[in-house]
């Protein structure tokens, strides 16, 4: 049982569920709820996805092997000694190709987000990071670009141009902002030991307490944007969508008293604010995907 618990760690599988259903969103959403995506192609993104998560999610354990030591971060299994490193990189190996390979059996758009996504994840884990100023945002990409990548996928198999739906630039553009404050917290969280390897973060520039009120400005910005759906007709399905709005609205009151916490205290508990706002963020999945789902129940 432990070494499962430590594979999944590894994994960060709980990520891989969530980029999931991200895609699972953007395809429905493309689709205007017109039904499901083709199960071979759902299946195929779904696979690109989780294999390319896992396997840069394991190189960068490798890579931060021995930043995380100084960080003491015990949720690492690499850091526990429960998995060797060379454990790590055999699953990068493996599964980095498999996920390329998957998507270019999804089509065109979908082989050159992945393969340009899974060479930034590589640059990411190398180098990019230790310019934690660019690496923040790029992990933030990480956390919309599944969201278009969902819509790529039912698009025609021989164009490069497919229409978006307003909806899924903005639940990608919320991710985007709620991965930016994430991100910035755990500069926070880690400034001690990216100082002593040298990497300069947010805090640097602007302190701790300055970084924490940038992570809820990110949020606030986040929480207004949720809102256009509901209040905008071309947004479609979430137009005066209740269903949209009551969990949106319990997502918003999550980011909403994080925000304040970041704001008003000095030293704000950040490992439970970070895992307190990764749920925020899957039940604001749940307010994109169920309004789409009920509609497709309805028109069966």
């Amino acid at each position: 049982m432990k070494k499962i618990m430590a594979i999944w760690q590894l994994m960060r599988l709980e990520h891989g569920v969530m980029i999931s259903i991200a895609v699972l969103i953007g395809s429905l959403i493309a689709l205007k709820g017109q039904g499901l995506p083709p199960f071979d192609k759902f299946i195929l993104a779904f696979f690109t996805v989780l294999f390319i998560e896992i396997s840069t999610f394991s190189l960068n354990d490798y890579y931060d092997l021995e930043i995380d030591k100084k960080n003491k971060r015990e949720d690492r299994p690499l850091v526990r000694g429960d998995l060797s490193p060379k454990s790590a990189l055999y699953l990068f190996y493996i599964l980095f190709p498999l996920g390329i390979i998957c998507s270019y059996f999804v089509n065109l758009i979908c082989f050159l987000i992945a393969l340009i996504t899974a060479l930034l994840a590589v640059l990411y884990d190398t180098n990019m990071k230790k310019k934690k100023l660019l690496g923040n945002f790029y992990i933030a990409y990480i956390m919309a670009i599944p969201f278009i990548f969902g819509g790529a996928a039912v698009a025609a198999e021989d164009t490069l141009f497919f229409a978006i739906p307003p909806a899924i630039y903005i639940i990608a553009l919320v991710a985007f902002l709620t991965g930016s404050g994430r991100e910035i917290m755990k500069d926070v969280m880690d400034f001690e030991g990216d100082k002593a390897k040298g990497v300069r973060s947010f805090p640097n520039y602007i302190g701790s307490r300055g970084s924490n009120i940038l992570a809820a400005f990110f949020y606030i910005i986040a929480i207004a944007l949720s809102f256009l759906p509901f209040f905008m007709e071309r947004f479609e399905i979430y137009y005066l969508n209740y269903y949209y709005l009551v969990l949106v609205f319990i997502t918003d009151t999550m980011l909403l008293s994080t925000s304040i916490h970041l704001i008003v205290k000095k030293k704000p508990y950040l490992k439970l604010y970070r895992k307190f706002t990764l749920m925020a963020i899957f039940i604001g999945l749940l307010a994109f995907l169920v309004p789409v789902l009920i509609l497709i129940v309805k028109s069966v």
